[in-house]
Order: C-alpha cells, then structure tokens, then sequence
C-alpha cells in the first residue's frame, strides 16, 4: 500500500487546489476556534465540495461534543474523523458508534512511554496518528511545529495504520519516512509561511520529498482488514 500524504490546516480554496493539485491523499480542516487555522461552517462546506471526489476529507476537531461534531458531518461529509484532543478510548469508540464514520486519534508523544497508550487506542479507532506532544504553555495541541525523537519508534507494532506527525515539513519528511516507514505522513505548520498561512511551493515540496522516499513494499504498520473495521462498528 502506497504512502498517505495528509495536508492538514487548510482554510483557503486556493491552498486547498496546491494540495490537490500536488496529490495530497488527504485534506484536513480545523475545527477549533483557538487555531489559527480554524475554519467555520460556511467556508469548509465550500472548501469539501472543492475536495469532493478528488482527495479524503478530514476533520480535525478538540473534545468535540456531539452536537458539533454533527454540525461538521452535515457541513462537509467527511471520509475521517481526526481527534485531536484528549479523547479517551471509550469516547473514541462511543463517536464511531454514533456518526459511523472511520476515526483517527491523535497521540501526543514525548517519550516511550506515551505509547503505552496506543493498544487502547488501536482497539477503538481505525487509524494512529502520533503527533509531538506540545510544548509547554501551548495553547494549541497539534501544529507546533515541534518534532520528537523518532528513535523511541523502533520495534513498534500496531494493528492499526500509524499516520506520523509533528515537525514534519519537506527537508526532513524524506528521512521519516525511511526511517519510520509509517503508513502516512501528515503536515501543518511545516508547508507555512506564517501560522495558518500555507505555501503552495512547500505543498508541493512535502509531497514530492514523502513520494520520493516511499517504498511501499517496506511498510511497517500492519493495515487493517475490512473485517477488522466493520466489527468496530
């Protein structure tokens, strides 16, 4: 299976063509009042129907609760639920219950042993995103810019696709995935120019660096079967 690409954070119809058009597989947006990179309800309704067929949609939301989360489905009809915040595994699995759309859950990591975490996690959700845990005093939980020692990886199996994350951008992205062999890659700050503002030249940098180290047959992470995800349902 080949390498995903999420370009994540876009709030623009004309960054959003720079990651299509550079061949993102993924696209999120930001529900989050706090980010920089927020987008409301109107503007993401018309940024997915610019997506709409051409890439996954992803949302990417905090400690949603229900009604929002419900809001955001009907708005933008997204492929993958992104968790950013600090879901637990029974609300991971109570939101995949209720709005039966795939979801990913994002896992801050410092050390190895934030990834205790990640067997309860991979029981619940479909897909592992493991982001930098964020420094100190931050507001946001993701899109720092801030990397962590990639070295506390080695020997990890998981059931579940491990999306990498956290400080990626196109100089180093083509090192992650060699080393990582992770079955994705996922960016924010890393293609800015300023916080929220994307670049289209680094778009197109960060996926022609990831495309350029992919070597599928050396993939890491287990995929998950059909079966596997429908008997989460």
């Amino acid at each position: 299976m080949s390498l995903e690409i999420k370009i994540c954070g876009l709030s623009t119809a004309e960054t959003l063509e720079a990651a299509l058009g550079a061949g993102a597989d993924m696209v999120g947006m930001v529900f989050f009042p706090a980010s920089p990179r927020h987008v409301d309800l109107a503007t993401a309704r018309a940024l997915a129907a610019q997506v709409r067929g051409r890439a996954r949609i992803v949302a990417l939301t905090v400690d949603a609760d229900d009604a929002l989360l419900a809001d955001i489905i009907a708005a933008i009809r997204p492929g993958l639920l992104q968790l950013h915040g600090h879901e637990s595994p029974e609300r991971v699995a109570a939101i995949r219950a209720r709005f039966g759309l795939p979801v990913m859950k994002a896992i801050g990591v410092a050390s190895r042993a934030d990834l205790a975490a990640l067997p309860a996690y991979a029981a619940v959700a479909d897909t592992l995103l493991l982001d930098a845990k964020p420094p100190k005093g931050a507001v946001l939980p993701g899109g720092n810019g801030v990397a962590f020692d990639w070295d506390i990886l080695a020997g990890l199996e998981t059931t579940r696709p491990l999306i990498l994350s956290g400080g990626l951008d196109p100089s180093n992205v083509g090192e992650a995935v060699r080393r990582i062999q992770p079955a994705g890659v996922d960016v924010s700050s890393g293609v800015e120019s300023a916080p929220g503002i994307k670049d289209p030249a680094r778009i197109a940098a960060f996926v022609r660096a990831a495309r350029e180290a992919d070597v599928p047959t050396a993939r890491a992470v287990t995929q998950t079967s059909p079966a596997r995800e429908t008997s989460l349902s």
